[in-house]
């Protein structure tokens, strides 16, 4: 079973294996007709493609009128329909990957622990590790069948803003946020609304967590830049701006043994769409 990463080489020693579901997730937050795009061109041989904003979050505005985030989660019932439509047994080996060092596949792996399925890898480096490794790219579409899958207890834990406010008095839990440094300061406000920060929260970029190649770094590395930032990773939350490169850090944090953490999936764009909670820059 594979539970955090899995390499090239792994995992084209199981792409005929019928049990195991590859999981293309390409997107860009800034045209998102990309990652289809993409994927209609070429992927791994078998993968099906899933969009993020279709069918990994929620409408950006519940039915009560509030503004949820840019990416909230969806329901567990609709998630569950979903991953039963992509084939999914309970025990399916899924494999999921994109071309951005697990940005947006992390966001996969963190839903599928959210729902119970602890046998979800993300694809270390992604396409381009597939393809240096002299692999084939396919643009034929899978023939797939439902699967059964059924929700399980749930690996994970979730904050929401009301316990986010509160921990800023409080001070207990360490919360991390994961976009790079000049949207954390405010100074880039090209994706998000509003610039700056939750006060007191902490910065750590998700690319931090790879290597030049776009593999995540050795988990004795991760361990050691990490420890410093959270402490008891059972005490941390980890936040971004609309709860998906957050995953990203948490999918570091299990690598480097240090699991525990929190995800505030609503994040920024649901923190700063209310002008009455405090930012910092």
């Amino acid at each position: 079973m594979y539970t955090t990463l899995i390499s090239a080489t792994e995992l084209a020693s199981h792409i005929a294996d019928t049990n195991w579901v590859v999981l293309d997730c390409r997107h860009d937050l800034m045209d998102t007709n990309a990652g289809q795009a993409a994927y209609d061109q070429g992927h791994i041989p078998g993968a099906q493609f899933v969009h993020l904003d279709q069918r990994l979050s929620a409408a950006k505005v519940g039915a009560d009128g509030v503004f949820r985030g840019r990416h909230p989660l969806p329901e567990k019932a609709d998630f569950i329909a979903t991953l039963q439509g992509l084939g999914i047994n309970n025990d399916s080996q899924v494999i999921a990957y994109d071309a951005h060092g697990g940005m947006f596949a992390a966001r996969l792996w963190w839903m599928l622990r959210w729902v119970g399925h602890r046998a979800v890898a993300v694809l270390d480096g992604g396409l381009p590790a597939w393809l240096a490794a002299g692999q084939p790219a396919s643009t034929e579409a899978p023939v797939t069948h439902n699967g059964g899958f059924a929700e399980r207890d749930s690996l994970v834990h979730t904050v929401d803003v009301i316990q986010v406010l509160g921990n800023i008095s409080s001070a207990a839990k360490t919360l991390v946020d994961a976009r790079a440094a000049d949207r954390f300061r405010g100074e880039n406000e090209t994706i998000d609304p509003v610039g700056g920060h939750i006060p007191g929260a902490k910065n750590r970029f998700f690319k931090d967590n790879l290597q030049t190649d776009g593999r995540f770094k050795p988990a004795e590395q991760l361990q050691q830049e990490w420890t410093p930032i959270i402490g008891d990773a059972s005490r941390a939350i980890m936040q971004c701006g609309s709860g998906v490169t957050a995953c990203h850090n948490l999918l570091a944090l299990e690598v480097a043994g240090l699991p525990g953490a929190a995800l505030y999936p609503g994040s920024w764009s649901e923190w700063c769409a209310d002008a009455s909670r405090p930012v910092e820059r």
